[in-house]
């Protein structure tokens, strides 16, 4: 709660067989960077004490209330790492789609699908181009 009341998001560093290592972040960037999409799946690096460490956020807890970070969890990035992250679809080209301008509808059963890649080959989103798609087609990822 100190943490917070000067302006800081508290966090921890964990992961690639080190120890935890509890930091704080400045609120602004942290609010901003969640906020502004892509948070979970874009690599970040973090100054420690004048070490620069590779982190992936894993997890982030906002107040139920004010809807603002409360505590971020980042996962420590080795050279070999893999991990788990849902990544978004972006749907493109609906107005070139026959079935859509027919009256179909576009059904999104995931905006998200998960990947297990490594921690540095992680898609930004994944696209599906709509064009030529008539009503009754199916995409699979």
């Amino acid at each position: 709660r100190a943490v917070r009341r000067n302006g800081k998001v508290p966090a921890v560093i964990y992961g690639d067989k080190q120890p935890p290592l509890a930091i704080a972040l400045t609120y602004k960037d942290i609010y901003y960077k969640i906020h502004g999409g892509g948070f979970l799946t874009t690599i970040a690096t973090i100054d420690v004490d004048g070490k620069k460490i590779q982190v992936l956020p894993k997890d982030y807890q906002l107040d139920p209330v004010k809807d603002v970070p409360v505590h971020v969890d980042f996962l420590r990035i080795g050279k070999d790492t893999e991990v788990n992250v849902d990544v978004p679809v972006h749907f493109i080209n609906e107005d070139k789609s026959p079935g859509i301008k027919r009256g179909g509808v576009l059904n999104i059963v995931r905006h998200e699908v998960e990947f297990h890649c490594p921690a540095n080959a992680i898609p930004e989103f994944i696209t599906v181009d709509l064009t030529g798609t008539d009503i009754g087609d199916s995409i699979h990822i």
